[in-house]
């Protein structure tokens, strides 16, 4: 079973629609849309296990120019 999370982004003003575009391309992203309130991109991924969704969050997203801050949602089944 895979490992779904939401992936909140801060970006700097004016780089929303250019990191949504190269996060929306990196390998096991789903989806990312600009969205607007305290964060400016939200992307939906998916990794095998966590260590995956980790080294992806760190060594592919957070290296796109114009990112300032993320915080990474592991979905959970209850």
């Amino acid at each position: 079973m895979a490992v779904k999370a939401y992936i909140l982004i801060q970006t700097e003003v004016g780089k929303a629609a250019t990191v949504a575009d190269e996060v929306g391309d990196i390998e096991g992203i789903v989806s990312a849309d600009d969205v607007t309130g305290p964060y400016d991109v939200i992307a939906v991924s998916q990794a095998p296990t966590v260590d995956d969704l980790g080294r992806m969050v760190v060594s592919r997203v957070q290296l796109i120019d114009g990112i300032t801050r993320t915080l990474t949602c592991p979905v959970v089944n209850l």
